[in-house]
């Protein structure tokens, strides 16, 4: 009777892994026929072609209700899974598919014109509620700043007036960064094994919304560009290189090529939707990588040794400026205030600009620039603070503070499909 039970649960798993693999491939074929009519939807896709849906007719005619119908068909289907699994790796590539799924219909409310609250397309989007904070935590983290600024006059001026200081001129631009990607890639190998040949290429761009971006192209390549329309400050070098690079975007699709799709033939982590919960973590990761590579002041003593001097910088007043930059990121919570305040319609263009440049502390150019991006991307800006808090949470309360094995947590953070709930659920343990 044993052997019966044994062979009856085996037999169900096979069943259920077929089922699985089938929906796979169908979610993806589905996230690349939204990705015809959403030109943003689709971050990169490395699957095979034969995925690939035949040619839209009609982009123009946006087929909210087919699309729609799909969505739920797969869902439930995800569901019935769900619902009779005993397989625990099943019931959890079943539950990253169904938060996925979840995204895609939102998304595709969006793009017919359907908006909803911020937080509730976030939680649909990202998986993920950012706490709120009002103007008057903003206004204490602006005091603090001011505190420790020289001068007098308006608090943006002071710290653009320090900001400037650390301006890396444009013809160091690319001497610079390639540079401190090298040291970022050199930290990360040290740690981690990755796929013989994984390599990027630089490029610099210009009007774009965003600083910097990693398109990935599939078998371990990306193409990283960076946005020279903005001006890049000396620790945007090595947030960049980290961010976009190494341990950040470009290691996170490497890992996930090859750990998720390569060697556990799971067809689904081929196509990487950019308005789905695994940009929480692809974002969130890519922050926190950051501090992973650069711990503690070490981010501080590799610019002022070695990127300034490279740069033609000065370090005189440098030490300052490091610090008013730690408040500047808890200032960066606003920038999530603004988009709600936007999407909510609590808030206008002119309302959004004064808080972009009174708590963010932009320029005007750079308030106008980070208003494009929200208008572009809506709430897809708490993936960058509070998707990188999680983050911080989840590998600090996994691994307390040891370095190494903080470096082993955030691998395994990077080689499997997760979500915000994933994280969340962990840190409540």
């Amino acid at each position: 009777m044993c052997i019966i039970l044994a062979c009856s649960s085996e037999k169900q798993s096979v069943n259920d892994e077929e089922k699985l693999q089938q929906i796979g491939r169908e979610y993806v074929t589905l996230g690349l026929t939204i990705g015809q009519y959403d030109p943003d939807f689709v971050d990169a896709y490395y699957g095979p072609d034969s995925l690939r849906p035949a040619a839209a007719k009609d982009t123009a005619d946006f087929p909210k209700d087919s699309l729609t119908l799909r969505i739920t068909e797969l869902k439930s289907r995800v569901t019935d899974l769900l619902t009779n699994t005993k397989n625990d790796t099943i019931r959890q590539r079943a539950e990253w598919l169904g938060s996925q799924l979840m995204a895609f219909e939102r998304r595709v409310k969006i793009v017919a014109g359907e908006r909803d609250a911020f937080d509730t397309e976030s939680r649909d989007l990202f998986d993920a509620v950012a706490p709120i904070y009002n103007e008057k935590h903003f206004q204490d983290l602006i005091a603090q700043m001011d505190s420790i600024l020289p001068g007098k006059g308006a608090l943006p001026d002071r710290f653009q007036k320090l900001a400037a200081r650390f301006l890396i001129p444009k013809d160091k631009i690319d001497t610079v960064f390639q540079v401190a990607i090298a040291e970022a890639r050199r930290r990360t190998l040290q740690h981690y094994t990755l796929p013989s040949g994984e390599n990027f290429k630089l490029e610099y761009v210009t009007d774009k919304p965003w600083s910097g971006y990693n398109w990935y192209k599939g078998n371990y390549q990306s193409v990283i560009q960076i946005n020279i329309s903005q001006p890049i400050f000396i620790q945007r070098a090595i947030d960049l290189a980290c961010h976009e690079g190494y341990p950040g975007h470009h290691v996170f699709n490497v890992l996930l090529e090859k750990n998720v799709y390569h060697d556990q033939g799971s067809q689904e982590i081929s196509l990487y939707p950019l308005f789905s919960p695994q940009s929480l973590i692809a974002e969130g990761s890519a922050n926190y990588g950051i501090s992973i590579a650069f711990p503690g002041d070490s981010q501080e003593e590799y610019c002022k040794q070695i990127l300034m001097p490279l740069a033609g910088i000065d370090t005189t007043g440098a030490h300052l400026y490091f610090e008013a930059l730690k408040i500047s990121s808890a200032l960066n919570y606003a920038r999530n205030e603004v988009a709600r305040g936007l999407i909510n319609k609590s808030m206008n263009d002119k309302d959004a600009l004064r808080w972009l440049t009174d708590y963010c502390l932009l320029t005007e150019k750079g308030a106008t620039d980070y208003l494009r991006f929200i208008k572009k991307y809506g709430s897809y800006v708490i993936n960058y603070n509070y998707g990188q808090d999680l983050v911080k949470n989840y590998i600090e309360k996994t691994s307390g503070q040891d370095q190494e094995k903080r470096w082993k947590a955030f691998e395994k953070l990077l080689s499997n499909p997760m979500r915000a709930s994933d994280l969340v659920a962990a840190d409540k343990k």
